[in-house]
């Protein structure tokens, strides 16, 4: 199906940022300028009858001129060539069927939403460099995004992966609620059982095996949710597709002591995130 808006290499200084995150805890019903400055919120629809919500947060430099904008003003900031942060889900974007969007959530879905929303950046920014971000659940979206973009002949510009899981299955089944329950007779079947019938997947170690843009892995040490072993694992596995294929697109991956705390949703306090992603 067509994305149709509805009415109403990495450089941080020209590239537009597609953050794929985990769904939101904040309910994702306030305002945007409730809860961040110098954002705007409008909706796509990925099919018919889906209603995405996305809120498009502007860089410093635009602040000023942003005072009183309204959507249309925003749309256009997007192709002056300065960075922006178009977020789905979290703090930004709400999944299908999580906050103001409708829909039921499925893996397909979700990324069919992320793809609706990278053609909408991609329209709109004049050229400039688009890269999409995952973090925890957003990074299997990033990732299955990545293959369905480079699939149609036009691999994304980058891809950041901020504390990612190998696939949803692995992760679930050492989340801390879940092994609450892991003694009950037959639980952990019961787990892989539901994520088998509906489909649920988001194999990112398999993704990067293909993967050919460049690529970033965030992960800290002491993440809790997710270990920090995977996300070492997925950039062997990155780094074995480089080898494999011959090609000298850049892999890289940062990784946060234990010691600063970032654990699995702070990475973002690094003081020098932005010089790092140049």
């Amino acid at each position: 199906s067509s994305c149709h808006p509805l009415p109403a290499a990495l450089d941080p200084g020209t590239c537009h940022i597609l953050s794929l995150l985990e769904v939101s805890i904040l309910g994702g019903s306030e305002p945007p300028a409730d809860v961040l400055n110098h954002t705007c919120n409008f909706y796509l629809s990925p099919e018919e009858g889906v209603s995405v919500g996305v809120w498009h947060t502007l860089p410093a430099s635009q602040w000023e001129g942003s005072v009183g904008r309204g959507p249309e003003w925003y749309r256009e900031a997007l192709g002056d060539g300065r960075p922006s942060y178009t977020s789905q889900s979290g703090a930004g974007e709400d999944y299908r069927g999580f906050g103001d969007s409708t829909g039921e959530p499925s893996e397909e879905g979700l990324t069919r939403d992320a793809l609706c929303l990278h053609d909408w950046v991609l329209q709109h920014s004049r050229g400039a460099a688009v890269a999409l971000w995952g973090h925890s659940l957003g990074s299997g979206v990033a990732t299955n995004t990545a293959v369905k973009l480079q699939d149609q002949g036009s691999a994304v510009d980058a891809v950041i992966l901020e504390a990612a899981f190998t696939t949803i299955g692995e992760v679930v089944a050492i989340h801390p609620v879940t092994k609450m329950y892991m003694f009950l007779p037959g639980f952990e079947s019961l787990i892989w059982s539901i994520l088998h019938m509906n489909n649920i997947v988001f194999a990112s170690d398999k993704n990067l095996q293909t993967v050919s843009s460049p690529l970033l892995i965030l992960h800290s040490e002491d993440d809790h949710i997710v270990p920090y072993q995977m996300g070492l694992k997925l950039y062997e596995i990155s780094l074995q597709a480089q080898k494999q294929y011959k090609t000298d697109v850049q892999v890289e991956m940062i990784s946060y002591s234990a010691d600063l705390g970032y654990s699995h949703n702070n990475i973002y306090l690094d003081p020098n995130l932005t010089n790092r992603l140049g």
